[in-house]
């Protein structure tokens, strides 16, 4: 109590001996995010999560949590056989609790700040980058702060995607990188000798672009310190450019939605819409895992995409669904874990899919123990993963299947232990013997197996297409362009077609459209706006 009337007198004297600003950023609320370092030069970086409620931890905390839950936690709820609560994994209502006590602290005092922001004529902005605990801006009582703004900071598509999505505020700023700091995340030279912030920008921009054509953002800009831009005016020119394109998008958003395929997506994880368009903290921190690669390629597709909880999928269904998609190692967050023990999980899916749904799956998508196979969804997907129980079993052997153009070029890592269940089983393509796209029939729906994922243009275009070809559309359609290292967004109310170059090189590419075929050529990195 005594910290807190601390926090709001000091809030209050700010507000009145600062009567010049208008906006108040606040950076996450009350907790950091975990980062444990060790003294071994070798393994300096122990552990570091995002949102890891475990280290909200206070005596006054489990007292106040016994008196409104009824039950008291125990440290073993917080250490977890010293792999602690991470993101990454499922967990118990324990934790879950733990999660909605904490939330509801931060939601609660959170809000006596941001409405004392408000009595001073100001605004207040809440910074979703050091800390995911307590504002989550998908979580149901995210509204409930009051907040006018959220910014994040963005290297990717996923994230301008979680922050346009976000309905409890009026305005969605992102800050660009590179920051505007000396050197980058990696430690290597950015503003100073050595460095090209120019091409880094471009990389940047280029993932973050096609994810913005989907979705609106109000403002964008950058952090750091603007001295640092002086000496590299080729930088200064290319952000011009940038916010040059970013008015000319958020006009055309303005205008109304931008065209959609047929599919309506729905990626389920063990988390659901609370953890929307986003995975375990920035793309470059857990390059590896499947699915951030999996909603980066979503975050610029002409799909609507939904998260949903295994909760969502036995009380509300998935008539609203044509693709589901699974993606994750075996026992995460992201494959579900144990959620797949529940016998009414599988009955519903298995019943969606043969009815004509699509079922993706990635990695060990719908892996548990216990079962005739580890993947439970097998008899849908037509491949399972031998664990080394079935060593002494045959395997069916396959040729790998002419697909068209559906995953052409498509290069993935195999895993050795995968096998087909069902001779009927379709091989699209192989890492050796080892299956690493496939796709099975079941019922009048389809089973499609990705041995893993890769955000990239080609594997881009071969997700789009799989997606396509599962939900029964054809990959040769309107608004699509004929070149992989291309994408395409068109806005039917202003009737401007958005052609954009992925890649770092010239690209030549058309789009059907309903006025005719149109061909644009676009330099490196390039935007071309088509006024149909």
């Amino acid at each position: 109590p005594e910290t807190q009337q601390y926090m709001l007198d000091w809030m209050k004297n700010w507000c009145e001996t600062h009567p010049a600003t208008t906006v108040v950023r606040f950076t996450s609320m009350f907790y950091n995010f975990v980062w444990i370092w060790g003294s071994n030069e070798r393994n300096r970086d122990l552990f570091s999560d995002w949102a890891s409620y475990d280290f909200t931890v206070s005596p006054l905390a489990l007292k106040e949590f016994e008196k409104k839950y009824g039950y008291a936690l125990t440290s073993e709820d917080f250490i977890n056989k010293g792999e602690l609560h991470a993101t990454h994994m499922t967990c118990d209502k324990k934790k879950l609790d733990w999660m909605e006590f904490i939330n509801d602290f931060v939601v609660d005092f959170g809000k006596k700040l941001v409405d004392l922001v408000h009595t001073y004529g100001k605004k207040a902005y809440v910074f979703y980058d050091d800390s995911w605990v307590g504002v989550e801006p998908w979580g149901k009582r995210f509204k409930d702060f009051g907040f006018d703004g959220l910014i994040k900071c963005v290297f990717n598509g996923f994230e301008a995607r979680l922050c346009a999505g976000v309905d409890a505020v009026e305005t969605h700023e992102i800050r660009l990188h590179p920051y505007l700091f000396p050197v980058g995340l990696g430690g290597a030279p950015t503003f100073m000798e050595g460095g090209n912030p120019t091409l880094e920008a471009k990389g940047y921009w280029k993932n973050v672009r096609r994810a913005l054509l989907r979705a609106p953002i109000d403002r964008i800009g950058l952090g750091g310190y603007l001295s640092l831009t002086l000496p590299f005016p080729d930088f200064n020119d290319y952000i011009e450019k940038i916010a040059d394109e970013f008015r000319e998008i958020k006009e055309f958003h303005k205008a109304g939605k931008p065209y959609v395929l047929k599919p309506r997506v729905a990626v389920l994880t063990f988390w659901g819409s609370l953890r929307s368009w986003t995975c375990a903290g920035h793309y470059h921190e857990h390059p590896e895992l499947d699915l951030i690669n999996i909603i980066e390629a979503l975050s610029g597709m002409p799909f609507d995409v939904e998260f949903i909880s295994f909760d969502d999928l036995k009380n509300k269904g998935l008539d609203n669904y044509d693709v589901v998609i699974n993606a994750g190692f075996a026992g995460s967050a992201w494959s579900g874990g144990e959620q797949w023990k529940d016998e009414k999980v599988v009955s519903l899916l298995t019943e969606w899919v043969n009815n004509g749904g699509a079922f993706i799956g990635v990695n060990e998508p719908s892996a548990t123990d216990g079962y005739d196979t580890f993947f439970r969804m097998s008899h849908v997907l037509g491949v399972s993963e031998d664990t080394g129980a079935r060593i002494c079993h045959g395997k069916y052997s396959f040729d790998v299947e002419n697909n068209g153009a559906v995953v052409d070029g498509t290069v993935l890592a195999g895993k050795n232990k995968v096998y087909l269940v069902d001779g009927e089983t379709k091989v699209l393509a192989a890492d050796g013997d080892m299956p690493t796209v496939t796709t099975h029939k079941f019922g009048k729906g389809t089973g499609v197996y990705m041995s893993s994922f890769k955000h990239g243009e080609v594997n881009n275009r071969t997700l789009l297409n799989l997606i396509l070809t599962a939900a029964g559309e054809s990959t040769d359609q309107k608004y699509l362009t004929d070149n992989v290292n291309t994408e395409c967004c068109y806005y039917p109310e202003g009737k401007q077609l958005v052609v954009i170059n992925n890649a770092d090189t010239e690209q030549t590419a058309t789009v059907k459209t309903d006025a005719g075929d149109k061909t644009v050529t676009l330099s490196a990195f390039d935007t071309q706006i088509v006024q149909l």
